[in-house]
């Protein structure tokens, strides 16, 4: 028991320590990496629609010529 309030505080000191250490981005930094994240998000919604609709064509292609 006394052990693991042992190491628990160590862990504490240490990540403390850890988060001293870490250079947090200024608001510039911030902004455009938001840019980024927003930019190459709406790029995969285009991807993953374009290929859901292309499968879908197909799909429907494919049904038609079965005639279901």
């Amino acid at each position: 028991m006394i052990q693991k309030l042992i190491d628990t505080r160590s862990f504490i000191e240490e990540s403390w320590a850890e988060l001293q250490r870490v250079t947090w981005p200024d608001y510039e930094q911030l902004k455009n990496a938001t840019f980024v994240i927003i930019v190459f998000s709406i790029i995969v919604a285009l991807i993953i629609w374009i290929m859901d609709l292309s499968s879908r064509t197909v799909i429907d292609l494919i049904l038609r010529i079965f005639g279901a």
